[in-house]
């Protein structure tokens, strides 16, 4: 204990343990947890106290799906505004979306310049997802040798581009390469066959778009992907899950052994079609935000397991693009900063305890990538720590929030749950919305620093 440099202590830690009082120990060689000690151990000689009170301390969070935008698209985001927000969220680690920036990340050229462009500007740790796209099969394992933790495809169109889908042979051949070196696929699981058969109509009636992107579209994708995955015993990942009828294929696939994993986002589980207004195309996604009944059984698979985890998608724009026509509006949800709050508002209520929202925000995203130094509060992992103020609330101000264009659906609403600091390997980069200058690392999947 002769290096600790700092205590963290609290009547409410979240260990994988459960939620307990202790004081944990950060060595100040390379900020990792030397140990999680009882509450009033006594504190090494030289070592700093730091005691939040009642405040929890969660591990840092790590968030897995995130459209930086950045270079090409920095009107929209950036690694400076973007992984602020982070940091003001209690997030200690994210990993960017291969698009929305140009370029994509589908070469090692490409991965190249995004960390040159995010190396001086991240506060917290980045890292990335490379792409799966036509045409650059080839790209896919000097991809993975340079270090990116998986790739991301579409099964319909992404909305920009440089990013097309795959049909349903190139799939096959993408994972089968990808499955040859040991990576990992994570899918945007919509049929493109079941969105052109849906109606289609514009306007600022949400019914109407909600209609254009049924369930069944998610549904098929992930009939198919389970297949393809139970084929070729490759491992897949589905990206923000919204439908709920999905949760039995999911679940029948894991109990054969099929390896995939399944994400859902802070709007599937806190917002509702019911509320959103016509024209208010803040709440536009896709897949879309669904009926509260739907929103009720994704809590149940999270409950049960079928759901691994938590992260944002978030994927903003410029104010511009979010026009009062749904049909043609920019299709995604800011909330970076306000997950936390924003799930833990709804799992309290639902009668969840914050090490559930600690396991799927932070424990499991951190699984999903490799991260065996984040995800838990205990000795040997990163000392990152979200420090959470549970009981406090806040109305939603866009004006307070970190992202470049400050749109969003939580705007005017109360939320449970004030992030009070943010810690990133014993150091506090976020405090009472205060934000130090970046000390975030690019980290890489074949990089032991990151694992």
């Amino acid at each position: 204990m002769s290096e600790v440099s700092l205590v963290l202590r609290s009547t409410r830690v979240v260990t994988p343990d459960g939620i307990r009082p202790a004081s944990i120990a950060v060595t100040s060689a390379d900020g990792r947890i030397a140990a999680v000690l009882p509450y009033d151990a006594e504190v090494p000689p030289g070592a700093r106290l730091e005691d939040t009170g009642d405040d929890v301390v969660l591990p840092g969070l790590v968030d897995t799906h995130v459209h930086v935008n950045d270079p090409g698209r920095t009107a929209w985001e950036g690694f400076w505004t973007a992984t602020r927000a982070a940091a003001a969220g209690g997030i200690t680690t994210l990993l960017d979306m291969p698009l929305n920036s140009l370029p994509p990340t589908t070469t090692a050229a490409n991965l190249r310049v995004k960390r040159e462009v995010a190396g001086p500007k991240a506060h917290v740790d980045t890292g990335f997802w490379g792409g799966a796209i036509p045409g650059n099969l080839k790209d896919l394992r000097p991809l993975y040798d340079a270090g990116v933790f998986g790739f991301k495809c579409f099964l319909s169109p992404s909305g920009v581009e440089e990013f097309p889908e795959l049909d349903h042979d190139r799939l096959g051949r993408a994972l089968a390469e990808i499955t040859g070196f040991g990576g990992l696929l994570i899918v945007h699981a919509e049929d493109p066959h079941t969105l052109a058969a849906a109606p289609q109509r514009g306007g600022s009636d949400y019914a109407g778009f909600l209609a254009s992107r049924p369930r069944a579209a998610e549904n098929a994708a992930i009939t198919r992907l389970i297949a393809e995955a139970r084929r070729l015993g490759a491992r897949v990942h589905v990206l923000h899950l919204s439908s709920s009828d999905a949760l039995p294929l999911i679940a029948a696939a894991k109990s054969e052994g099929v390896r995939i994993t399944v994400e859902t986002c802070p709007h599937f589980l806190t917002l509702t079609a019911e509320e959103v207004p016509d024209g208010a195309t803040e709440f536009k996604c896709c897949p879309p935000i669904r009926e509260a009944a739907n929103q009720d059984a994704l809590w149940q698979g999270l409950a049960d397991g079928t759901i691994d985890c938590v992260v944002s998608d978030h994927s903003p724009c410029t104010t511009d693009l979010k026009t009062p026509d749904f049909a043609t509006a920019w299709g995604g949800i800011s909330s970076l900063q306000l997950g936390l709050p924003a799930v833990w508002t709804e799992a309290r209520r639902r009668g969840h305890t914050l090490a559930d929202v600690a396991r799927w925000m932070s424990t499991a995203p951190a699984a999903l990538a490799g991260l065996t130094r984040k995800g838990a509060v205990e000795a040997g992992r990163d000392a990152d720590f979200a420090v959470l103020a549970p009981d406090a609330s806040f109305t939603v101000d866009p004006a307070a929030l970190q992202h470049r264009n400050r749109i969003t659906a939580y705007a005017g609403k109360t939320l449970y749950g004030v992030v009070r600091s943010t810690w990133l390997r014993g150091a506090r980069i976020a405090h009472d919305g205060t934000l130090a200058e970046p000390a975030g690392r690019l980290i890489e999947r074949n990089d032991p620093s990151a694992g």
